[in-house]
């Protein structure tokens, strides 16, 4: 694993595609170099396929992100992978969560606004998590890739969220708690329309704003 993680950093470089076939080429009588490239995204590298990137064939990979530098043993073993998560309890976190994202409320195989040709996948993993009162835990979450990819090692501060809410006014404490309710955000007109905006395409988004100045 260590070998091919100094593969991806001296000879392929972050963002750039690879092969199959030049992975075992670089690995001549290695079984199962495949596996310890995989073994790599428990250690935070993001390493994405044509499943994640649907400009990639079946045979590349794209080297997006290194992780943790697993050549160095203190750092390998801060990194390493938690217990892993059963499909039990995959299954309740992902039924608890709404089968979305929960940083970015993408719901698995919807293409990304920004990027259409990537979807999401989604997956659930263990967090760190700061409670309210100090304690720290860690809880499983369901997260897309691509969040989960961004988020690094720190911890969710649920101390620092709490802290946020009870700065608001009395006002935007309700709404935020209707929402907390709800489960979901509210949205105002205004929000609607530029959503409904956003989502047109370049030229009738000139139409619209035509349509507007006139």
């Amino acid at each position: 694993m260590v070998r091919v993680a100094l593969w991806l950093v001296q000879e392929v470089g972050e963002g750039s595609t690879f092969t199959k076939g030049q992975l075992r080429d670089a690995f001549p009588g290695i079984s199962q170099v495949d596996r310890r490239l995989r073994d790599l995204r428990d250690y935070g590298w993001v390493i994405l396929t044509n499943t994640e990137d649907a400009t990639l064939t079946a045979e590349d990979q794209r080297f997006k992100e290194a992780g943790a530098s697993v050549w160095d043993p203190a750092s390998r073993r801060a990194a390493a992978p938690q217990k892993a998560v059963s499909a039990k309890e995959r299954q309740a976190a992902m039924a608890r969560d709404g089968y979305i994202c929960t940083i970015c409320g993408i719901s698995g195989g919807e293409p990304y606004l920004d990027d259409s040709n990537q979807t999401a996948v989604l997956s659930v993993t263990r967090r760190k998590t700061v409670l309210p009162d100090g304690r720290e835990s860690t809880l499983l979450t369901t997260e897309c890739k691509r969040c989960r990819s961004g988020i690094g090692s720190s911890p969710a501060r649920a101390d620092d969220a709490l802290a946020e809410i009870r700065a608001l006014d009395p006002a935007d404490q309700k709404r935020l708690a209707r929402w907390i309710e709800r489960g979901r955000r509210g949205t105002t007109a205004l929000e609607r329309a530029w959503n409904a905006y956003r989502r047109l395409p370049a030229d009738a988004r000139d139409e619209v704003r035509s349509a507007i100045e006139d």
